[in-house]
């Protein structure tokens, strides 16, 4: 695994907006931005594919084992 995969984050979303671009209860892959974190958000690809800024009290982000993390990156990159 690569030194880059072994850092990355997920997020639940936990709140979402109607017709938005995020599915309540979906885990979701954060990129790392610190400037957004200053701002309180994080980085996440949503639905469309894309990374975009959204409020950090959205999301709880989570902790995965290992093996579970390979998966969930595996299915995004398909």
């Amino acid at each position: 695994m690569y030194t880059a995969e072994l850092n990355v984050q997920f997020a639940i979303c936990v709140a979402g907006e109607k017709d938005g671009d995020l599915e309540i209860w979906k885990i979701y892959r954060v990129l790392p931005d610190p400037k957004a974190s200053e701002v309180g958000c994080l980085r996440v690809i949503d639905e469309s594919g894309e990374d975009y800024l959204y409020p950090q009290n959205r999301f709880v982000v989570v902790e995965l084992p290992e093996e579970v993390r390979k998966r969930l990156l595996a299915v995004a990159e398909g």
